[in-house]
């Protein structure tokens, strides 16, 4: 009999050894470097918006933004540190993401959570999807519009002209259509992702889960519509 138990002790695989990183810090990090894309998105929404006053400032608020506050940091500065942020966020919350899905569908197995509504739910299970959607928008986004990098760019792309190559690059349907269907799928990641770093972070409250809830739902809807306009005018010809 014992000697039955060590061939089978040593004949086991070995335990799967988990990261060490726990439930919590990672959902802490989810919510945190969530929370800063949410920032993001609506302040380049909003910086999207000026292309409504015209060429000449659009281009402006684009030269701003590579001059900020010089000369205590060099030309682009401030950009090149808002993009090491961003990656680095990018990274910490892509990988959080994909490590408690994994321990999620490791601990639940065949069966799917509960306690949830219907919608709560649908959320919940789509994150993933439109998390996929998402990145894959950024990388043609930055590609068309930072890189200039064919075949995603238009042929016309000029360094510095902020306005001609966005003016240019919605004039392609496919690439209109694409950026519609990112931003919705945007606004269901933001408004459920927001609520849950609201919760991840502390708020358990009934009441302020509720003010949780539309502020989410606000703040995604605002840079869903603003930036949804912004293809449609180009497509019917309001700005060129």
């Amino acid at each position: 009999m014992t000697a039955t138990l060590q061939r089978r002790q040593q004949t086991a695989s070995p335990p799967r050894r988990r990261l060490p990183i726990s439930n919590f810090a990672a959902k802490t990090t989810m919510a945190l470097t969530g929370l800063i894309f949410v920032g993001f998105v609506f302040v380049h929404m909003y910086g999207n918006l000026h292309i409504y006053r015209g060429q000449e400032e659009f281009d402006h608020y684009a030269h701003w933004l590579r001059e900020l506050l010089m000369p205590l940091v060099p030309y682009e500065g401030v950009l090149w540190i808002l993009r090491a942020v961003l990656v680095t966020s990018l990274v910490l919350h892509v990988g959080g993401g994909l490590l408690l899905w994994t321990r999620a569908r490791r601990a639940r197995g065949p069966f799917r959570r509960s306690g949830l509504t219907r919608g709560e739910a649908w959320m919940a299970r789509s994150m993933l999807g439109t998390g996929i959607v998402i990145l894959l928008f950024v990388v043609f986004h930055v590609l068309d519009l930072t890189l200039g990098a064919q075949p995603a760019a238009t042929d016309t792309f000029e360094a510095g002209s902020a306005y001609a190559n966005l003016v240019a690059s919605f004039q392609r349907p496919l690439v209109s259509g694409f950026y519609i269907l990112t931003m919705l799928v945007l606004t269901v990641h933001v408004a459920h992702g927001t609520w849950t770093a609201a919760n991840d972070l502390g708020a358990t409250g009934r009441r302020l889960r509720q003010v949780a809830a539309w502020v989410a739902g606000l703040v995604a809807i605002a840079v869903c519509v603003g930036n949804v306009t912004i293809p449609l005018v180009v497509l019917l010809g309001v700005i060129q």
